[in-house]
C-alpha cells in the first residue's frame, strides 16, 4: 500500500528541574548553596532519509514524544540533557502545523532536518539564587514545558516530467520503455496502485526524472477513483507529458478523453494550467485511419500544443520526444511549490505578561500560565526571603495591575493553580 498523507502528535522532552541543595562536608555543615541545573529535554527533529520512500510509518505509530532532561543534583551537578527525537521521513515531504494549516517545511534535499517541537530547558538550582542578603535560597527553577503540536506530512514526489493520461492508455508501458523502472503492466484499468519514477537519459549527460501519475480519472479532484491520492504529485513536475490512445480500439474518444483529464488537474491546482505540456499519441502501431491522428492533432496544435506521435510498445517516436522534453527542462525554471505566506512563522512573545492567563471561577480571581507554574514551582511558601522572590515576580510581571483592572479588591480571594491567598493592595 502507498501511503503519502499522515497526521501525528509530537511533544518535545520537559526541561529537568533545578536541585535544591546545600554544601554538607565534614567541616562544613552549613555550606551554601549547591543545587545544580536540569538537563534539557529532548526537541523532536525530522530528517530526510533515502531509504524512506512513503509515510507508511506513521500509520501504525502516531504518538511521538521525546524524553525530559534529568532534574539538576547536588555539587552543583547539572542533570543530563536528553537525546533529540529523530523522525525519518521520504525525500519530498510537506509537514503543516494543523492547527493554523500553515506549511513548517518543505523537505526536498536528502539530509535536510528541521526542528519540528523545541525541547524545554533545564531549570536553574538554588546556587544561582545566591546573594550577599540571601545566602542560602531554598528554592530552584522548574524546567520549561517542551513544545507540543499536531502536525500533517504530506508526500508529493520529486520528478521533472509527470506523466498523464486515463488509465490504460500506455503510461507505463511508455515509463518502462523510456526507464529502468519496472511498473506492472497489463490490460486492464488501474494496473498501477502507486506512482512510479523512472530516469530518464535521452541526450548522454543530461537526465531527468519522469513519475507516473496513476488514479486519473473524470471526478479524480473531488476524489473519485484514486484521483487525490495522486494529483498531488503532479505539482512538482516542472513538464507535463500527457499520453492518449490515438487507436480508440477500446471506443474511446482521445480529444475527450485529453480534455477530461485536464480539466481534473487544473481543477485540483489551477497553476497547473501553466505548466508546460506535451501530446503524446499513443499506440499509433494499432491505428488504422491515420486521418484520425491528422485531426487530432490539428486541433491540439490550434489551441498551442506539441503532439508527438508514438509508440511505446514498438519503440517508435520516443527519441524525438524525449529530446524535445530534455530540451524543454532546460529553458523551464522550478516553480515555487508554497508561497511564502504559507509558511508557518513562530509566535513571537510582545506582552509583558509572558503566558499569564486571568479568568474568573465564580468570584474567585484565577491566575495560571507556565510562568506562574515555574514560580511557584521555584517558591518555598515557608521561607519569607522566597516569598518575597515570588511577590516581587508577580508585581514586575504586570500580575497586580491586571488583577486591578479586572475589578479586584482588598479581601478578595486570588487562586493561583492550587494556591489561595487574600489580596491586599
Amino acid at each position: 500500500m502507498f501511503v503519502d498523507v499522515a497526521k501525528i502528535s509530537i511533544k518535545a522532552g520537559d526541561g529537568g528541574s533545578g536541585r535544591v541543595s546545600f554544601r554538607r562536608e565534614k567541616y562544613t555543615p552549613d555550606g551554601g548553596p549547591d543545587g545544580g541545573d536540569g538537563g534539557r529535554g529532548g526537541s523532536v527533529i525530522a530528517v530526510v532519509d533515502e531509504s524512506m520512500r512513503t509515510l507508511m510509518d506513521f500509520r501504525y505509530k502516531s504518538k511521538y514524544k521525546a524524553e525530559p532532561g534529568e532534574d539538576g543534583g547536588k555539587k552543583n551537578m547539572s542533570g543530563k540533557s536528553a537525546e533529540d527525537l529523530i523522525i525519518k521521513v521520504p525525500q519530498g515531504t510537506i509537514i503543516r502545523d494543523v492547527q493554523t494549516g500553515k506549511v513548517i517545511a518543505d523537505l526536498k534535499t536528502i539530509g535536510q532536518r528541521v526542528i519540528l517541537a523545541q525541547a524545554g530547558r533545564g531549570g536553574r538550582g538554588n546556587q544561582h539564587f545566591a546573594t550577599p542578603t540571601r545566602q542560602a535560597p531554598t528554592f530552584a527553577e522548574k524546567g520549561t514545558s517542551g513544545a507540543e503540536r499536531n502536525i500533517s506530512l504530506e508526500l508529493k514526489m520529486l520528478a521533472d516530467v509527470g506523466l498523464l493520461g486515463y488509465p490504460n492508455v500506455g503510461k507505463s508501458t511508455f515509463l518502462a520503455a523510456t526507464t529502468k523502472a519496472k511498473p506492472k503492466i497489463a490490460n486492464y484499468h488501474f494496473t498501477t496502485l502507486q506512482p512510479n519514477l523512472g530516469v530518464v537519459e535521452a541526450i548522454k549527460g543530461k537526465s531527468f526524472v519522469i513519475a507516473d501519475i496513476p488514479g486519473l480519472i473524470e471526478g479524480a479532484k473531488e476524489g473519485i477513483g484514486l484521483g487525490l491520492d495522486f494529483l498531488r504529485h503532479v505539482e512538482r513536475t516542472r513538464v507535463l507529458i500527457h499520453v492518449v490512445d490515438i487507436s480508440g480500439l477500446e471506443g474511446r474518444d482521445p480529444y475527450e478523453d485529453f480534455c477530461k483529464i485536464n480539466i481534473e488537474v487544473f481543477g485540483y491546482n489551477p497553476k497547473l494550467a501553466q505548466r508546460k505540456q506535451i501530446v503524446a499519441a499513443n499506440k499509433m502501431d494499432l491505428l488504422y485511419d491515420q486521418e484520425a491522428f491528422v485531426t487530432f492533432k490539428d486541433k491540439l496544435e490550434s489551441e498551442g500544443y506539441e503532439v508527438f506521435p508514438i509508440s511505446a510498445a514498438t519503440g517508435e517516436g520516443l527519441d524525438v520526444l524525449l529530446n524535445r522534453v530534455t530540451s524543454l527542462l532546460d529553458t523551464v525554471g522550478i516553480e515555487a511549490l508554497i508561497d511564502e505566506s504559507d509558511y508557518y512563522v513562530e509566535p513571537i512573545d510582545t506582552s509583558n505578561e509572558k503566558d499569564i492567563k486571568y479568568f474568573m471561577d465564580g468570584d474567585v480571581y484565577c491566575v495560571e500560565g507556565d510562568y506562574i507554574d515555574r514560580l511557584l514551582y521555584s517558591t518555598n511558601l515557608e521561607d519569607i526571603e522566597s516569598l518575597r522572590r515570588f511577590q516581587n515576580a508577580l508585581k514586575v510581571s504586570g500580575v497586580f495591575d491586571t488583577l486591578r483592572t479586572m475589578g479586584i479588591v482588598d479581601g478578595d480571594t486570588v487562586r493561583i493553580f492550587e494556591l489561595e491567598f487574600e489580596f491586599y493592595d
